[in-house]
């Protein structure tokens, strides 16, 4: 079979002689002059040494034109002969061909020697290689040779019989003598060592074979040992080194509970992890598994552990699934979150078609499968762009073990997380834009080193060959995930609209700037006319933060580091400490690819627009965390890069790592560096697996929850008719504590959890809350539960036995009566009421109408001719940026008028209302 020369250089084409009866075939593969000026031969190359034919030139080129087209000079025919089928003992040679020379080769026949006799061609002899004569294998029954010499293999050993036919047109066919071979029991081709018959393995060639196969089962065998004994150690009754008592948990968290082998099995999937990586293979659904299996053992350990869902916040949102699953009402009136409720409407929608009534398991697992599935777009984001393999799989694994910041559970935040990802995925793969700078660099100044960026090697792979139906499918999508977003979730939107602009700032999408004004336009639609109930009376919540980006900053770093208890301090101090160093890493990613020559725009983008969030507001205090989530992928991915900066090995801008920025820089050994920096990560990756499990679980007192919580809940929704409330225990009052406790469940229209009692760390000062209960109405529930004890004692610094005597202090009160106890929660009411008044007064829930402003008519128009002209413009520069000019002029010529009605619309509707409300 011919090999291209252009892409293997020099390379002999082997073809094999045929044995006698397929002369024919041979006759075609041999060149001849029909004239009789000659035959040419291909030369042979063996080991620099060339040999020509006699022939010309030009004799040449036609023979290699009759080989298959090949290039003469370039590529060497070697015709290697096929066995013989039988032994043949005669010895003659009457064509007198000699027996090749070791020290030169033998020269092709001269043209006179090798004319047709009687219109037959001649036979190609090849030379073949001598063997030495240890290398001859010598069989018992084999007669001896004794005309071959004793150092080299005769030709007649090689060359068989074949018989040539004469030419078409008449003559007589020659059959070439048989030359003399003794019968040979295992004959190699082309003089190479005869074979033996293979003798069976026994059982140390076995396990050496085993031995040498083991990077191919070794991880697989790794990972699911280390998958099955962490199992066993978190779901075994607890005892030596298995198990995990929740009494031991203390204020490190879930850590402090964990048993030895927990760590070990998370170490072997890890070494597992970068066994694989660091084969030259890339077994994609292997290392995909092996990233899964790590994901599983640290965002499912509250799953296995605990026996109700963790984090009380996630039961507020089941609550509101079962709302509208009830009812098909929203209740933005009962909580703001209702004014987003596709995530709620959408769980609805699939528990009341499933016939699903409790959603434990669901909210249980919610935060393994939401990082699951955030692995899917991320292995995407990272095929596009320009890395090496183990630097893409070192960012898959660096995104699981940094993941601390516990959004992923039942909740809008981790829903849209999900479709932010898949977002960004969809406009590097589909719309990613790459292109070389053309133009010159100034001499000097910042536009130099401007100009020195952008003609550095992109750090993203470009998008080619997508047709154009592919490319609207793909828009279509974009607008669905933003507009899943913008309905489940308040940040998240901005989000998009923050990278979709970056993008098209730095020139990297084809999109189009039609785009983020269609999109924005959509986010302020839904706040101006969905939100009406939200925003209405609360102006100066919603504006109040815009621009105090220190006050913001410092509502999510200082304060959440505030901690009285020295191990939980640790574990507050253990988030930033994660923080501090992926951020170090990626300055160091980012300065090591700089250095390459490579400047990842994309990923830097990724990295830096979620900071913006900081000049919007708190958000509750929480603004700080959604940044850190959403700057991850961009963090991660340049992380990446400090420890694997190269370029991929089928690039064309290849580098070794060690390639200085100055040539008086010292120079070290690249295989050395390369097996560092796969050491260096293993560290890091151990490091940060276990720093991951005390900053994720390190709040575990007091976020998981407990099935005597949960009981006490429910009896009160089971008392909850007409309606009830429920008071929780707060060291200050204010409108951003939360309760620390599973609330909201079941009937949130009917079972209010806004009233707050004041509790001090004298747990026998229970004044304030009986107060605060008797003031309360009837129906009214104090509950001192498990969770609201341990976060008192964690970060208010209550004494240890608190929970305890405070409930002791509530038994020995003549005022309020414990009507339902266990364990870890207890219920109190007012003992007292004037008869007939122990029915509480119904609360029914009743819907308001938005207020609206004179304008509204129009904008709501202007709005739908915006959208329309934009989303046209955008289709039409799907074909090219210079098609149909003249129809996307008019388009635009509509929608920018349009445009600027439908937001002085919005504006006005913000001003009517907020001033009549």
């Amino acid at each position: 079979m011919p090999f291209d020369p252009d892409a293997t250089g020099v390379i002999p084409k082997l073809t094999f002689e045929p044995p006698s009866g397929e002369g024919a075939s041979a006759a075609e593969e041999a060149p001849k002059s029909a004239q009789g000026e000659g035959t040419a031969t291909g030369s042979t190359e063996t080991e620099g040494t060339k040999e020509k034919g006699a022939t010309d030139k030009g004799a040449a080129d036609e023979g290699a034109a009759d080989e298959g087209g090949a290039d003469a000079e370039t590529t060497t025919a070697i015709r290697l002969p096929l066995p013989p089928p039988a032994p043949d003992t005669t010895d003659t040679n009457p064509a007198g061909v000699k027996p090749p020379v070791v020290a030169e080769p033998p020269k092709p026949p001269a043209s006179g020697a090798g004319e047709e006799v009687g219109g037959t061609q001649p036979m190609k002899v090849q030379p073949a290689t001598p063997l030495k004569p240890s290398d001859e294998p010598k069989p018992a029954d084999a007669p001896a040779a004794s005309q071959a010499p004793a150092g080299a293999r005769s030709l007649a050993d090689l060359v068989q019989p074949m018989t040539v036919p004469g030419p078409p047109g008449g003559g007589v066919a020659v059959q070439s003598p048989p030359i003399s071979s003794p019968p040979l029991p295992q004959q190699a081709p082309y003089g190479g060592p005869q074979r033996q018959q293979a003798p069976k393995k026994g059982f140390g060639a076995r396990l050496g074979a085993l031995v040498a196969s083991a990077p191919k089962w070794l991880p697989v065998l790794l990972v699911l040992e280390g998958l099955v004994m962490y199992i066993l150690a978190l779901k075994v009754p607890p005892g030596p080194w298995r198990g995990v008592d929740p009494a031991d948990i203390d204020g490190l968290g879930l850590i402090s509970a964990l048993p030895a082998t927990a760590y070990i099995a998370i170490l072997i999937m890890i070494v597992s992890f970068f066994v694989t990586v660091s084969q030259s293979t890339d077994r994609k659904f292997l290392l995909l598994f092996q990233i899964a299996a790590i994901t599983f053992a640290l965002h499912g350990a509250g799953a296995l552990v605990a026996d109700e869902p963790r984090f009380p916040t996630a039961y507020i949102h089941a609550g509101f699934v079962e709302f509208i699953g009830r009812t098909g009402e929203t209740a933005i009136n009962i909580d703001a979150r209702m004014g987003w409720p596709g995530f709620f409407a959408l769980f609805a929608f699939v528990t009341k078609a499933a016939g699903i009534s409790d959603m434990t398991t669901i909210l249980q697992w919610t935060p393994l499968l939401s990082n699951l599935l955030y692995l899917l777009p991320f292995v995407l984001i990272l095929r596009q762009v320009v890395a090496t393999t183990r630097a893409r799989w070192f960012a898959a694994l660096l995104f699981v073990l940094v993941q601390w910041i516990g959004q992923d559970y039942f909740s809008p935040q981790g829903f849209t997380f999900a479709l932010y990802l898949a977002f960004v995925a969809i406009l590097l793969r589909w719309f990613g834009r790459v292109e070389q700078r053309t133009k010159p660099v100034p001499p000097k100044g910042l536009r130099k080193w401007i100009g020195k960026l952008d003609a550095m090697t992109p750090g993203e792979l470009a998008n080619t060959g997508t047709f154009r139906a592919d490319k609207l499918l793909m828009l279509m999508m974009l607008i669905a995930l933003f507009l899943a977003s913008v309905a489940s979730h308040q940040i998240t939107p901005f989000m998009m609209l923050g990278v979709v602009t970056a993008f098209l700032l730095f020139k990297r999408t084809t999109l189009t700037w039609a785009l983020p004004f269609f999109l924005g336009l959509i986010v302020l639609a839904w706040i101006s006319y969905m939100t009406v109930g939200f925003w209405a009376s609360q102006i100066d919540t919603i504006f109040g933060g815009l621009g105090n980006i220190l006050q913001n900053l410092r509502s999510n770093t200082g304060d959440r580091i505030e901690g009285t208890d020295p191990a939980h301090a640790m574990v507050l101090q253990a988030r930033l400490g994660i923080l501090a160093v992926i951020l170090a890493c990626a300055a160091a990613g980012l300065l090591r690819r700089l250095r390459r020559g490579v400047f990842d725009r994309s990923a830097l983008i990724l990295l830096c627009v979620p900071v913006l969030a900081l000049g919007l507001q708190s958000y509750g205090g929480e603004i700080g965390l959604r940044i850190y989530m959403f700057a991850l992928p961009g963090a991660c991915l340049l992380a990446a890069y400090a420890f694997f900066p190269n370029l991929p090995a089928d690039s064309a801008d290849v580098r070794e790592e060690t390639v200085p920025l100055r040539k008086r820089n010292v120079r070290f050994n690249p295989q050395l560096t390369k097996r560092i920096s796969l050491v260096l990560a293993a560290c890091f990756a151990v490091v940060f697996a276990m720093a991951f499990l005390l900053a994720r679980y390190g709040n575990e007192k007091f976020e998981r929850v407990t099935t005597g919580e949960v009981a006490a809940l429910h009896y009160v929704y089971d008392h909850d008719k007409p309606s009830a409330r429920v008071l929780y225990l707060v060291p200050k009052e204010g409108p951003e504590v939360t309760p620390t406790l599973p609330w909201g469940e079941r009937d949130i229209e009917r079972v209010s959890f806004a009233e707050q009692a004041l509790v001090f760390k004298d747990p026998s000062k229970i004044e304030n809350a009986v107060a605060k209960l008797k003031s309360a109405p009837r129906n009214s529930y104090l509950m001192v539960s498990r969770g609201q004890v341990s976060y008192l004692q964690l970060n208010e610094g209550f004494p240890a036995d608190w929970g305890e005597r405070f409930r002791a202090a509530l038994d020995k009160s003549p005022d309020v009566q414990r009507v339902y106890a266990n364990q870890d929660a207890a219920l109190y009411t007012w003992k007292k009421f004037v008869r007939g008044t122990e029915i509480p007064e119904p609360n029914p829930y009743e819907g308001r109408g938005d207020p609206t402003s004179p304008w509204t008519p129009v904008g709501i128009a202007a709005l739908a001719v915006t959208w329309v002209a934009l989303f046209s413009y955008e289709i039409i520069r799907l074909n090219g940026p210079n098609r149909a000019p003249r129809a996307r002029k008019r388009l635009l010529f509509l929608a920018v008028p349009a445009f600027a009605v439908a937001l002085a619309v919005i504006v006005e509707r913000f001003l009517y209302i907020a001033a009549n409300n």
